[in-house]
């Protein structure tokens, strides 16, 4: 019994530190403003276009 405890606050940890990556990622993205998110798409399409 002690090992499906173990196994489910192994499971539990791995969420919760999912749940704050993906929380870090949409608060990072969420700081930019317009400008700066056209400003970097024309760069990745500027970049894609030179590869080609």
């Amino acid at each position: 019994m002690k090992l499906w405890k173990l196994i489910g606050l192994a499971a539990f940890a791995g969420v919760a530190t999912s749940g704050v990556v993906v929380a870090r990622n949409q608060r990072r993205r969420a700081a930019y403003t317009p400008d700066q998110i056209r400003e970097r798409l024309h760069e990745r399409l500027a970049e894609s276009s030179r590869k080609d």
